[in-house]
């Protein structure tokens, strides 16, 4: 179903679990990482980036959207999110519509904890109907 192998999935957990440290959540103190793998092969990475003004915050995965646009990426082929924390993480609702305008609605979504542990969705799955202009 996803396309991955399970040593690319757990890489990219891996990648995804590092990225937490470089996160600056100083109210949540809940450190999120993301990895995102272009059609390209390279990977992107990112942190949540918190904010004193809630509202300014951005999340990991949009950190690493970010990093893969801004070096003219367009094409994906999956996205990994983990965070510290034993719950299985997965994206928020912004996250899901920023991602939207970029990923195939089969691209897999690796959710996972700090364990390793993890469930893998399709985009379609978190995102059935994203408000688009297509």
């Amino acid at each position: 179903m996803t396309g991955l192998s399970e040593n690319e999935i757990k890489s990219m957990i891996t990648h995804a679990l590092r990225s937490c440290e470089r996160a600056y959540a100083p109210y949540s103190h809940y450190r999120v990482g993301a990895c995102l793998a272009a059609a390209s092969g390279e990977l992107y990475h990112g942190a949540n980036m918190e904010n004193s003004s809630y509202g300014a915050c951005i999340c990991a995965e949009r950190t690493a959207m970010a990093a893969a646009l801004y070096a003219g990426e367009r094409s994906f082929r999956a996205l990994c999110v983990a965070a510290k924390d034993e719950n299985i993480c997965v994206p928020c609702g912004i996250c899901r519509q920023f991602y939207s305008e970029f990923c195939d609605s089969d691209m897999p979504v690796i959710c996972a904890n700090e364990k390793g542990e993890y469930h893998v969705y399709a985009f379609s799955e978190l995102m059935p109907e994203p408000f688009t202009i297509k």
